[in-house]
């Protein structure tokens, strides 16, 4: 009986991940949307916790589970259009905080190079904003909806990522180990001394603040 009920969760976990857009966005308060799809399987969560997936969303799970569909829960954010991550290359000082940051390996650089967004790769799900130590990164417009096969590219990218982490690692990835342990194959700030980041950050925003004071 155990093994049944572990294989209809699992299975209707499964049925709930397909239909979330898979941005990895953390809105939902989990950390992927495979943990907040186990989560409602477990009736552990509500349906309604999903900003990207919106009200669509919220009917097509409440279909699935045969319940009433309620409300957005705007307290986790807003529906809205899709958008994407850009850096402004002029400012960015290469800290590859993004980088470790982003879910799906959407952004490329290099350590104390700049680095740039894949626009069709990018989730829109800004984690990638506020570690940023020089605010160069804007979420704009993407001017085209986020379709399955965005989602289904995504959840193959995200679980290239974890994998990857995981090896490296040999660790379960949190949400705040795979921001902080994420460390991309060309940076190697990771192995600065404390002091040394702190210091490296300081001069960036110095001089960021003097580039900007010069426009």
């Amino acid at each position: 009986m155990a093994d049944n009920a572990f294989h209809d969760l699992t299975h209707l976990t499964r049925r709930i991940d397909a239909i979330l857009p898979q941005t990895q966005c953390t809105k939902c308060g989990y950390d992927d949307c495979r943990s907040y799809a186990q989560a409602i399987a477990s009736n552990e969560a509500d349906i309604n916790r999903c900003p990207p997936g919106g009200e669509p969303g919220i009917a097509q799970l409440a279909n699935l589970l045969e319940r009433e569909a309620p409300p957005l829960d705007t307290t986790r954010g807003q529906t809205g259009p899709l958008l994407v991550a850009v850096i402004d290359e002029a400012h960015c000082i290469g800290c590859t905080l993004c980088i470790q940051a982003c879910p799906v390996d959407a952004i490329v650089g290099a350590n104390k190079l700049m680095h740039t967004v894949l626009p069709d790769q990018c989730t829109g799900c800004d984690l990638c904003v506020a570690p940023c130590p020089v605010d160069c990164i804007d979420m704009v417009p993407a001017g085209r909806d986020w379709t399955a096969q965005d989602a289904t590219t995504a959840r193959e990218h995200y679980a290239q990522r974890r994998a990857r982490i995981d090896q490296a690692h040999h660790e379960h990835s949190t949400l705040a180990a795979r921001t902080l342990a994420n460390k991309a194959p060309v940076t190697d700030v990771a192995h600065q001394g404390a002091d040394a980041r702190k210091k490296m950050i300081a001069d960036a925003l110095a001089t960021a603040r003097a580039r900007r004071q010069k426009k």
